[in-house]
């Protein structure tokens, strides 16, 4: 996609007053990259990786699929990030973000509308087969997330105000709190399939709960991906003031969209 612009400034001449001067802006360019591809090729075998496992039940083909898969997504999308910080100046990463937020969120919509149709039109609930959802580390999962939208805010505010050793701090924290996320809903996972043999195809919450909480998950790696894209240059003393401001609107739709997660499917 090709993109032009022009930036103006004020100059003054000899015998005049201020005139205005354009001064050329980014050049018309193209946009290519294979890093669109790598993270394509990442999210069919993620997705491959599920069908091995519970449609042709080959496991070692599912654990390799997803252990190329998920490397190869956060990859694409920190080379992408970085081939395009600070290259062009459009500036159009804010509203861009706003319209991949809105796209997103009908998506997760979709999900909760499938939910809530099958919760409501079911006769007994849970179905068969299912057992008792844990409480404790849904709510832990949740003061983790909220926190974390605590932390970048700070990170975003130390940045406005020049304090570079205080952004990298709290951006690293930030990053912890986004792996032990993580790190609870693989233990869940765990717990749900390995110690009580409950898993997707077991029954119709099930399918739910993994579905959803499985795509909420993939959007908390794309933040840590996007946040490692901000922190590494960071540590060399580089920041993009655009883009930090456009991962931090997408991790606090994260956070809110857990917020729908964790009441629905835990505790309704």
């Amino acid at each position: 996609m090709a993109h032009a612009g022009v930036a103006t400034a004020v100059e003054r001449g000899p015998d005049s007053g201020p005139q205005p001067a354009t001064q050329a802006g980014p050049q018309p360019h193209w946009e290519t990259s294979y890093w669109p591809f790598t993270i394509g090729v990442g999210i069919l075998l993620a997705s491959l990786s599920f069908a091995f496992h519970f449609v042709y039940h080959l496991p070692l083909a599912a654990v390799l699929s997803l252990g190329i898969g998920i490397p190869a997504i956060v990859i694409g999308i920190v080379g992408w990030v970085r081939e395009a910080l600070g290259h062009h100046g459009e500036g159009l990463g804010a509203p861009g973000m706003g319209w991949f937020i809105l796209a997103e969120a009908m998506i997760f919509l979709s999900l909760f509308a499938a939910y809530w149709t099958v919760r409501l039109t079911a006769p007994s609930w849970p179905p068969a087969q299912t057992p008792e959802l844990p409480r404790l580390i849904p709510l832990l999962m949740t003061v983790v997330l909220v926190a974390s939208s605590f932390t970048i805010h700070i990170a975003e505010r130390r940045h406005e105000r020049g304090d570079h050793r205080g952004f990298v701090r709290w951006l690293g924290i930030t990053l912890l709190l986004g792996f032990a996320f993580l790190g609870f809903t693989g233990h869940e996972w765990k717990q749900f399939i390995l110690h009580e043999g409950f898993t997707p195809a077991t029954n119709v919450f099930g399918t739910m709960l993994f579905s959803i909480t499985g795509f909420h998950a993939g959007h908390v790696i794309i933040g840590l991906a996007i946040f490692i894209a901000m922190w590494l240059p960071a540590m060399f003393g580089r920041t993009y003031t655009n883009f930090i401001t456009t991962g931090s609107l997408y991790w606090h739709f994260v956070d809110v969209i857990w917020l729908f997660v964790v009441s629905q499917v835990y505790f309704w």
